[in-house]
């Protein structure tokens, strides 16, 4: 189990912990997506695991998208394929995990790294740390699972001001909206986290696992129809102009210009 080259798993007892790899900023490599796509998975089917922790190495949790790689699919949108299914098992495989996933948000969570700390049970990040999904500002529909999870967190009024504008909030006023549920000093963070790991793994696993599972209920009942609508919507625009000139402007450090098309 756990044979990975972008995610570090350890175990503590019947803690596991597991830290995306891919320095310097953790962005989504098709190795790193490819291997999200099963890890949640095998979480869920270690008989040796109650609780889990997703957090990044270095200073950033996930910058989300990688540039190159978003170059390579606007060459060739065939590539969107094999993407577009390992997004889906992505979402849901967190949605199916029984086991309470703690996010240690240790810096930026942005674009699918926003994605994923939302998408845990309990996430406390570093309060230095930003997060937000900016997909419209390079030219792209948000496809990857924010469309579901913003709303049922701030309402839609907050996830439509964040989702349609792409901006970043810092953590103390992602705490204050209710996106996540602490921000606290770097000093602090893995105090707070161990709180709650500990808390959990001494808990009763069952009843926990399984009063995760009927509050998930909605989610997973909605998730199929707005996941298959973001991503086909994300493969659209994954060819449109406005794409392709955000990432050139993005490698060029010039701001985009947009033609609505």
């Amino acid at each position: 189990m756990y044979d990975y080259e972008q995610i570090e798993v350890e175990r503590r007892g019947r803690l596991l912990v597991l830290t995306l790899n891919n320095p310097p900023m953790n962005t989504m490599s098709r190795t790193l997506h490819r291997e999200m796509a099963s890890v949640f998975y095998e979480v869920q089917g270690d008989p040796g695991c109650d609780v889990a922790i997703v957090t990044g190495s270095g200073h950033t949790f996930s910058a989300g998208g990688d540039i190159p790689l978003m170059q390579s699919r606007i060459d060739d949108p065939e590539l969107m394929t094999p993407k577009n299914a390992e997004m889906k098992r992505i979402i849901s495989s967190l949605l199916e995990l029984e086991k309470p996933l703690i996010c240690r948000m240790n810096g930026d969570a942005v674009g699918f790294g926003a994605t994923l700390a939302l998408f845990c049970d309990i996430t406390v990040a570093v309060d230095t740390a930003r997060i937000g999904d900016p997909h419209v500002k390079m030219g792209y529909v948000t496809g990857d699972g924010s469309a579901l999870i913003w709303p049922q967190l701030v309402g839609y009024a907050r996830a439509k001001e964040y989702l349609l504008t792409g901006d970043l909030l810092d953590a103390k006023r992602a705490v204050e909206i209710g996106l996540i549920n602490y921000a606290v000093p770097a000093d602090r963070l893995d105090e707070k986290v161990d709180y709650f790991a500990n808390k959990l793994v001494n808990g009763a696993a069952r009843a926990i696992r399984w009063s995760k599972t009927c509050i998930n209920i909605p989610l997973r009942q909605a998730a199929p129809a707005i996941i298959d609508a973001a991503i086909a919507y994300q493969t659209i625009t994954n060819v449109s102009h406005d794409h392709q000139e955000a990432v050139n402007a993005f490698r060029e450090k010039r701001r985009p210009k947009f033609k609505g098309s």
